[in-house]
């Protein structure tokens, strides 16, 4: 099983409602789409923070970063080919920046790939032992 996603979203103070719940309604479309996740499978965390407390590089690989940044974090079973990450990787760009209103170079991704039993969704048991 790949699915199981749990997903940390960062932005800056001042984005409202409506934009925090559009940009997660977006990451979870482009994981269920681009990542084969299931659509009853949504694990989020949006937080806010003021704009100093994100702190990118103005530049970095040939990408130039704004102040107005969003960082999306998503923790995943290990195990999903290259091509799908980077299919993730443009779906959640896109889709958070037309949600937020922000530019596709703003929207910074990073996949944290764990082992299956390292979840636990609830009553303190292992939800995939091995």
């Amino acid at each position: 099983m790949q699915s199981m996603p749990f997903v940390r979203i960062t932005l800056a103070t001042g984005t409202d409602d409506g934009a925090c719940a559009r940009v997660g309604d977006a990451v979870h479309h482009a994981l269920v789409s681009a990542a084969n996740v299931p659509k009853d499978d949504l694990f989020q965390v949006v937080e806010l923070l003021p704009p100093a407390s994100l702190r990118v590089t103005p530049a970095y690989l040939g990408i130039d970063h704004s102040s107005d940044v969003a960082i999306v974090q998503v923790f995943l079973n290990a195990g999903r080919s290259v091509e799908v990450k980077k299919a993730l990787y443009a779906a959640i760009a896109e889709g958070v920046a037309a949600a937020a209103g922000l530019r596709r170079e703003d929207v910074v991704v990073s996949l944290v790939e764990v082992g299956k039993e390292n979840w636990s969704f609830g009553s303190g048991l292992m939800s995939y032992p091995p």
